[in-house]
């Protein structure tokens, strides 16, 4: 199987082209466009109803996924997410595997498995509403972010601290602990609230935008307009 991704970095379309009888897994509604030729299969995401629902009402994903199966020879489809932004290729090996953003999924090839059952999740460890899965197994994942891409590589040792909603994804092989920008003053003044502190060694995906200031930003446009109507 064969990838491709256009339009980087702002409006990014991951392109999938199948040879006969190979498969590729999708998020529910991610699919653009495909060949006559694929065959869609839609699942739930997990084997188990309790998997699926863990993934589905925890983290944020949609209780179903779609697999496209070429028949009848080579296929192609695209996939996009909602965000503006940038799609990235993860290569997962056993014991070389991810902690993405729940919503950072996109597509995965077959051998690729999603865990909320993990301590990090169970415990909420991400906090503001930001939780995190653990993707596991062999093949290919691809995430997307809003806006760019910024890849950090630890060395064994070294440390970041991210903010939160800027945090994509890092190794699993890197440690990581939740906490607060300085003190009290800091974490109500700073805008910053929680932040994650990772220790290598791995890598790290930051997104260069924060949705959650987007919509602030954006309801500051709108808001004079509601009220005007609220008024009429």
């Amino acid at each position: 199987m064969n990838f491709e991704i256009k339009y980087q970095p702002s409006y990014a379309m991951l392109i999938a082209k199948l040879n006969q009888g190979e498969q590729i897994t999708a998020e529910s509604g991610a699919m653009t466009y495909m060949t006559p030729n694929l065959e869609i299969h839609t699942r739930k995401r997990e084997k188990s109803l309790l998997g699926t629902l863990g993934l589905s009402i925890i983290g944020g994903q949609s209780f179903w996924v779609n697999d496209y199966v070429a028949v009848n020879g080579p296929g192609e489809a695209a996939f996009v997410a909602a965000p503006v932004g940038d799609i990235k290729q993860l290569d997962i090996a056993p014991g070389s595997g991810y902690v993405i953003q729940k919503s950072a999924y996109i597509a995965s090839t077959q051998g690729i498995d999603l865990d909320v059952k993990w301590e990090g999740f169970t415990k909420g460890l991400f906090g503001q509403g930001l939780f995190m899965i653990r993707a596991t197994g062999s093949g290919q994942m691809f995430i997307n972010t809003f806006g760019a891409i910024d890849v950090h590589r630890l060395e064994a040792g070294q440390t970041l601290v991210v903010d939160n909603f800027h945090l994509v994804g890092f190794s699993e092989t890197c440690s990581y602990k939740v906490t607060r920008i300085g003190g009290l003053k800091e974490t109500v003044f700073s805008g910053e609230g929680l932040v994650t502190q990772i220790t290598g060694p791995g890598e790290i995906f930051i997104q260069t935008k924060n949705l959650r200031e987007f919509t602030e930003w954006l309801w500051t446009l709108l808001e004079p307009k509601v009220r005007n109507t609220r008024s009429r």
